[in-house]
């Protein structure tokens, strides 16, 4: 049972657990316009916007637990294996793929820039997320680099490992980016940080199991099979049992969980009417092109693309290169492999923790800002030092800074643009920016510059200062936009009016989060 009737005749009586009840109709309206807040729940025609249920927060509580047990876990443990068959043909290297292939300096380094030139070129498919049913696209995509991950274990050239690594990009780019976009259909901009940190999360978690589980597989002896081939199969092949059971498992939005009763969709369907002035159904299906437009002559999705761009300098180099550079302070091959994980253990926390932080009190910017110069710090110890000890210190550092950044600039993008297409734009401008910082960081770590990779250290180092002069920067102009829109509709009254329809769609109640 849905809050809103398919026809201006058609009426509903919803009870909520105060007891209440709720007359609506549905409403065939633009998903893309905000929508003036009105006070009273009463029957709409056809042309007039669906109004928001009144309802009990414990309730709203409920359904929100109930999303996060279904759907956090489903995109989490997708990206966890996503990230591992991007990242592993780290371990694969020093794991013996390099002497079996018989690699000259430099052809590994197109392994990884392989990956990123598909990833780019494909990434703007991300918006498929709002034309096309997301278990449907979801699983398509999945069983895509499925299928490329497993493959790179049935590779015997430079050339048939390119082709692999190509198509793994093409796959992942129609994946990931678009996650974020996704949770923003079922999360408020309260919420949605925490959610994308928790998604972000899975990362440095899959970049630690990896290690781990790269230790455990190549510090055996298996009988018939190179070490990496084994990975490469170990890490691939249950990512095609997920994309089996995504299609089965993705809701398409919250009023189409089947997890939810009919009361709970009833909740959802009235969550998403305040965030947009529109039901979750209706922002599946259209593209408002003219946001597009607005979006790319918009400054602030610039920014945010060129502090994903300097951030990721250092997140596509770190996991591929950081066993080598283990490797090289003089560890063996098995104990590189089994300490390149802790440091990601690390991240993950923070990357939790830092986004709830950013979410509780609406500072993202101050947040970025301060992760940024921990990361610089990082790398500047790795740069600078000859101590085994403290360079492994410096890679805590490092990772704690870049990680949990990443994990805060998406969640930004999303918060500060004002319609599901813009969101959707910002998300793929971010992309396609920033994409191209592995372009750069997969050159860093040639074998000629180890054992110390002391110019690689220096550039991921001054990026990642760039980038909190960046996150700095951009937080000064919302703030300076903040006031504008303060002037034009007056200053908003903490906890006045927060039931508005589309109050995060551009409108007398929209500002930005800095």
């Amino acid at each position: 049972m849905g809050i809103f009737g398919k026809k201006g005749e058609e009426r509903e009586n919803v009870r909520t657990s105060r007891g209440t009840e709720a007359h609506v109709s549905a409403a065939q309206e633009d998903p893309e316009k905000h929508i003036e807040h009105q006070d009273e729940i009463t029957l709409q025609n056809q042309n007039t916007p669906p109004q928001p249920l009144q309802f009990d927060a414990a309730l709203e509580k409920r359904v929100v637990r109930k999303i996060d047990r279904h759907l956090i876990p489903l995109v989490m443990i997708l990206y966890l294996l996503a990230y591992l068959d991007r990242s592993n043909i780290g371990n694969a290297r020093i794991a013996g793929m390099e002497e079996d292939f018989n690699l000259k300096p430099g052809q590994y380094e197109w392994f990884l820039t392989i990956f990123y030139i598909s990833y780019i070129l494909f990434e703007p498919l991300g918006m498929m997320w709002k034309v096309i049913p997301p278990h449907k696209w979801a699983a398509f995509t999945v069983m895509g680099w499925a299928l490329c991950g497993t493959l790179q274990a049935a590779t015997y050239s430079w050339s048939g490992m390119m082709a692999a690594r190509f198509f793994l990009g093409v796959f992942e780019a129609c994946f990931s980016p678009g996650i974020p976009f996704l949770l923003s259909f079922f999360y408020r901009r309260n919420e949605l940080g925490f959610r994308c940190g928790l998604f972000l999360s899975a990362a440095p978690l899959a970049t630690c199991f990896a290690g781990a589980l790269a230790y455990g597989i190549t510090s055996g002896d298996p009988k018939g099979i190179s070490s990496w081939r084994l990975l490469f199969l170990v890490e691939g092949l249950p990512c095609v049992v997920a994309a089996v059971l995504t299609w089965f498992l993705m809701p398409d939005s919250p009023e189409k969980a089947k997890f939810l009763n009919a009361e709970e969709r009833a909740v959802a369907k009235a969550r998403s009417v305040r965030q947009t002035g529109s039901d979750g159904e209706s922002r599946v299906g259209k593209v408002a092109w003219k946001d597009v437009g607005a979006t790319l002559l918009d400054i602030k999705p610039w920014i945010t693309g060129l502090m994903y761009f300097s951030c990721n300098v250092s997140f596509a180099s770190l996991p591929v290169f950081l066993p080598t550079i283990l490797l090289e302070m003089g560890f063996t091959k098995i104990t590189a492999q089994g300490l390149s994980a802790p440091p990601y253990f690390l991240a993950f926390l923070l990357v939790i923790l830092t986004c709830k932080i950013a979410d509780l009190t609406s500072q993202r910017g101050l947040t970025i800002f301060i992760l940024s110069l921990l990361g610089a710090t990082g790398y500047i110890m790795l740069a600078t030092a000859t101590s085994t000890g403290v360079r492994y210190a410096g890679v805590y550092l490092a990772a704690a800074g870049i990680f949990p950044s990443i994990g805060n600039i998406l969640p930004w993008v999303l918060n500060n643009q004002g319609s599901d297409t813009r969101r959707g734009t910002g998300i793929a401008l971010l992309n396609l920016i920033g994409q191209c910082g592995p372009l750069l960081g997969t050159r860093l770590y040639p074998k000629s510059e180890g054992p110390y990779y002391r110019k690689g250290m220096w550039v991921c180092a001054a990026f990642m200062l760039f980038n909190s002069t960046l996150a700095l920067g951009l937080r000064c102009l919302l703030k300076w936009e903040n006031g504008k829109l303060d002037e034009r509709y007056g200053v908003l009254e903490k906890g006045k009016g927060d039931e508005g329809l589309g109050e995060e769609n551009e409108g007398p109640r929209y500002r930005y989060i800095l």
